[in-house]
């Protein structure tokens, strides 16, 4: 892989997961609420629905902001898979059926970013020599 397709791939996982977190921080409450709501049949506590619905906007800020400018990168892409194995599970939980085509499409992305990492040359890790 080319670093200019990696920095193509990287920016588009960067982008999802920065935007998908940037719209939810502003309605905190209401994406709880709607969490809570989409969860409550299913057999995990309220309490830990309602602390990873408050979480996890924050995670998907984080990490799409450090994949947006190549900063931990490796770290950033173990994250976001970890984030996303966590919602497949919800999702298999509450059966929601079509939501997993796509979070397993981000997971094969970080996959793959984590696989060619070396070719990740347009990024703030190599400014700061940061080898990960």
């Amino acid at each position: 892989m080319k670093p200019t397709v990696y920095i193509l791939l990287r920016l588009g996982a960067g982008v999802s997961m920065f935007g998908h977190g940037l719209v939810r921080l502003p309605k905190l409450k209401l994406f709880s609420a709607w969490m809570s709501g989409a969860f409550k049949d299913s057999i995990l506590p309220h309490p830990l629905i309602a602390v990873f619905s408050y979480v996890l906007p924050v995670a998907e800020f984080t990490i799409g902001a450090l994949l947006l400018i190549g900063l931990f990168t490796r770290k950033a892409l173990l994250s976001a898979g970890v984030v996303m194995l966590l919602l497949i599970l919800g999702t298999c939980l509450i059966e929601n059926w079509e939501a997993i085509p796509s979070q397993l499409i981000h997971l094969i992305f970080f996959g793959i970013l984590l696989q060619h990492i070396n070719n990740n040359s347009y990024a703030v890790d190599n400014l700061l020599h940061i080898k990960e």
